[in-house]
């Protein structure tokens, strides 16, 4: 009885031959070729429809909501409305379809010049109709007041242009930058471009470097803090925004990237000399070296400096980039938006080091002692 069990055991143990072995193996990789067959099919039909369905989803958005309604809607652009505050309004009021394809076809197509007032529109109407009217149709108001903030000015220096052309008081704009509560408001309405970097306990004032230089209109002659504040954050919210996916593609957050863009519009004298100077400080900072950039260690002190001596360079100040390693705590300036463009698109080259001249020209080196030698030749002799 156990010479059969073992006699069975051994039949079943039989070895495959060749031929059998190599049957199953393609059985084996029919059916492989199967799976990857189906597979490959149905994530090729889920390509397909996710991307018949974008293109619906974009397709809607571009087009009239009815194009052959003849409904018009008196609607109002508040002052100092965003590109995406305008877009919410316009889906709201059944103008456009959606406010996030409108948003990207106006980032786009550059419009920007959009004016505050009320309008008559409809839902007929195409998008390129809507902006245009947006940009050029009749407002009902004028503007009672126009204030130019130049380009690399400090949060004191704004404070003093509006209390010279607007009538508000400098100290009470002042106190507004300091007022906490205040500033953790706008982060919330400008995720953006604010962040809870702005309240580092070494920053002077939060909003330093955030208030874009333009020149704004008010549709009063007494415009509030609040309206001329967001009006500002709006108007650098709409330039930073052409700019999001150079910015999140470096190493820097957005608050890295201002403050950069703040030491360059107070340095460079020229477009040109921007991305130069931009390019500077990133080979500065890849090789581990110190800023040392004048205008921080002015900014440090709180007062114009018009001749830096030994002694103002020792400030003890999270600013002052001769004694910290690396980026000040916050910017120094408003900038404007070529400075912001240099950091994203610096000049390609080497240099380590730059100067101005009386003349305003920069002369750039890459080694200390060429740069000491333009010293004595533009700065000592002068």
């Amino acid at each position: 009885m156990s010479n059969e069990k073992e006699e069975k055991n051994k039949t079943s143990k039989k070895k495959l031959t060749y031929k059998e072995i190599s049957q199953e193996r393609a059985k084996e990789a029919s059916f492989a070729r199967k799976i990857i067959v189906i597979v490959l099919i149905v994530l090729t039909a889920i390509i397909i429809l996710g991307g018949f369905n974008a293109y619906q989803y974009v397709q809607k958005g571009l087009s009239p909501v009815d194009p052959d309604s003849e409904e018009t809607v008196e609607l109002t652009i508040p002052l100092g409305s965003s590109s995406s505050d305008i877009a919410s309004i316009l889906e709201d009021e059944g103008i456009i379809a959606n406010s996030l394809v409108y948003r990207f076809y106006v980032k786009f197509n550059n419009a920007s010049d959009f004016q505050a007032g009320e309008y008559t529109l409809s839902p007929s109407m195409t998008l390129a109709d809507i902006t245009a009217e947006l940009e050029t149709g009749a407002l009902r108001q004028q503007a009672q007041l126009r204030v130019t903030v130049p380009e690399g000015k400090s949060i004191e220096e704004i404070a003093s242009i509006y209390q010279e052309h607007a009538g508000i008081d400098s100290e009470e704009f002042l106190e507004k930058m300091s007022d906490q509560s205040y500033v953790e408001e706008l982060i919330d309405q400008y995720p953006n471009i604010l962040s809870e970097e702005i309240l580092a306990e070494d920053i002077i004032y939060p909003l330093e470097g955030y208030l874009f230089p333009a020149t704004y209109e008010f549709y009063t002659d007494e415009p509030t803090l609040d309206e001329i504040i967001t009006q500002m954050l709006n108007k650098t919210n709409d330039v930073a925004a052409a700019y999001y996916d150079q910015i999140e593609a470096l190493d820097f957050s957005v608050h890295e990237v201002i403050t950069l863009a703040s030491l360059v519009e107070e340095e460079a004298p020229s477009e040109e000399d921007r991305r130069e100077i931009a390019r500077v400080f990133y080979n500065r900072l890849d090789e581990g070296m110190k800023l040392q950039t004048d205008p921080t260690v002015i900014y440090a002190h709180g007062e114009h400096i018009s001749s830096l001596t030994y002694d103002h360079y020792e400030i003890d100040s999270p600013y002052n980039t001769y004694q910290v390693q690396g980026l000040p705590v916050g910017p120094i300036a408003n900038f404007g938006e070529s400075s912001l463009a240099s950091i994203l698109e610096p000049d390609e080259n080497n240099y380590l080091y730059f100067l101005a001249d009386s003349d305003g020209n920069v002369h750039y080196s890459t080694t200390y002692e060429e740069h000491q030698n333009l010293e004595d030749q533009y700065i000592h002799n002068e």
